[in-house]
């Protein structure tokens, strides 16, 4: 039977749905999916018992996985990964940073952003910003070795029990080149911008960081997330771990408000699997409107606040 391999994401201690969607991605592979989770602390790979689809979890526990760090995790991974004909990983910074460094281990050719699943070793993937659509056949004998977009895939329930096996470290060679010095974030109490149901993003319309506190207020009273635009990131209305798009955070939430955005293909490109998209931008020509479901011709600076007063 083929078995694949997913690399689970966590942080905090908590594993993130990404690691659940890119399981969902590998159960339209096959039945025989195993988790293998890096930490420093096996607590967490017991969460990752609960994911509906997954036969097995091998936790990993050691100091050196204290944070993750790319150069010191793909050895292992390479290693684990032996025996397994597929290796999945969330098409996140995780697994894009990671995925790369298993592949030259390996000498496995890598397949970026899996969209859907057409056969077993057929995937497509966007190319060219979203505009077009790229199909992809795995060799049979190879091994594939792919990230998965979670953005056009759901999350799985978590009614499973999947075994959990405690495994020893292998014996590879770690290297010393790169190590963790600390990490530096903001602390919100805004849900995280890549699974929030609800996300408003701001760009340059939105003309500076002070304006961009209209949005902040009218996420709190929908219990949202704020994301921005690379042109507001660029003009240094926000910090750049709140861009949208194809430089940025590929996104899929139920409602996407596009505040202030024009519509570039780029940022297109990061929301286009969100449910449903409104627009608010006072150039009626704007390229956004043409993929927005509702579309608002108005200045956002009597907008938002208009419909913030009626949230109260």
């Amino acid at each position: 039977m083929t078995k694949i391999l997913v690399i689970a994401e966590h942080f905090d201690g908590e594993i993130l749905s990404a690691t659940s969607k890119t399981v969902n991605c590998a159960s339209q592979i096959s039945e025989s999916i195993d988790i293998l989770v890096l930490g420093d602390d096996s607590a967490v790979a017991s969460q990752a018992t609960t994911i509906d689809a997954v036969s097995n979890v091998l936790s990993i526990s050691n100091e050196a996985f204290g944070y993750p760090v790319s150069s010191i995790m793909a050895p292992v991974v390479a290693e684990i990964s032996s025996e397994y004909d597929y290796i999945l990983l969330p098409s996140s910074t995780f697994g894009k940073d990671l995925a790369p460094r298993i592949s030259a281990i390996l000498d496995v050719n890598q397949v970026t952003d899996i969209m859907s699943v057409e056969e077993p070793r057929i995937f497509k993937r966007p190319i060219y910003a979203g505009n077009a659509i790229q199909t992809i056949k795995i060799a049979e004998g190879k091994k594939v070795l792919g990230t998965v977009r979670t953005a056009s895939f759901k999350e799985l329930g978590n009614s499973n029990s999947a075994n959990l096996i405690e495994t020893e470290m292998p014996s590879v060679n770690i290297p010393s080149h790169t190590r963790f010095i600390k990490i530096e974030s903001e602390k919100t109490e805004r849900p995280d911008l890549q699974v929030a149901s609800i996300v408003i993003s701001g760009g340059r319309g939105v003309g500076s960081a002070e304006n961009f506190e209209l949005l902040y207020q009218l996420a709190d009273k929908l219990g949202a997330s704020v994301g921005a635009s690379r042109a507001a990131v660029d003009a240094g209305f926000v910090p750049n771990d709140m861009q949208v798009g194809q430089t940025g955070k590929i996104i899929a939430p139920d409602l996407y408000f596009a505040i202030g955005i024009s519509g570039a293909i780029q940022h297109i490109a990061g929301i286009k699997d969100a449910g449903t998209i409104v627009a608010v931008n006072k150039d009626a020509d704007a390229p956004i409107f043409e993929i927005a479901d509702i579309g608002i011709v108005a200045d956002l600076f009597e907008f938002i606040p208009q419909l913030t007063s009626k949230l109260d």
